[in-house]
């Protein structure tokens, strides 16, 4: 085997698709856009939602029930959870929960009642339940809501 003999696999070379040089080149005339029609015009781009004049699907599904745009969203946290976490008179804030990896500082907290606790914590969080706030002040433990 010498050198000048050495060439590509078979099918490994392929040629460039020329198209709109002439009849000789194989795409010539219509140049593979068909004949007619917004896909043959140039500088047309067609957006991938557009469904050809049909009624597009968004519009084709129902829309149900009511988005209430001044719902607040929390993000929860069970008294069990704290009780796990923290040490008795411990100061409880968003800030220190995230640092513990009880929330995801995205949305303001709020502490629900599921679960016991029987140490005093001093709890600072956006927003409390009723049967939560009750527990935690029979622990002996203080709360304060944040704005």
């Amino acid at each position: 085997m010498k050198l000048q003999d050495l060439k590509p696999a078979k099918g490994a070379k392929k040629r460039r698709k020329i198209v709109g040089r002439g009849p000789g080149s194989g795409h010539g005339l219509y140049a593979t856009r068909g004949i007619k029609g917004q896909k043959a015009r140039s500088g047309t781009s067609i957006s991938p939602r557009f469904e050809g004049g049909q009624m597009p699907l968004v519009r084709r599904i129902p829309k149900r029930g009511f988005n209430n745009f001044t719902r607040k969203e929390y993000t929860v946290v069970n008294i069990e959870m704290l009780a796990a976490k923290f040490e008795a008179g411990a100061e409880v804030t968003p800030d220190i929960m995230v640092q513990k990896k009880l929330v995801k500082m995205k949305l303001p907290v709020k502490l629900l009642g599921n679960g016991e606790i029987n140490k005093a914590l001093n709890i600072k969080v956006h927003a409390f339940s009723k049967s939560a706030a009750e527990k935690i002040t029979k622990a002996g433990g203080t709360i304060a809501v944040i704005k």
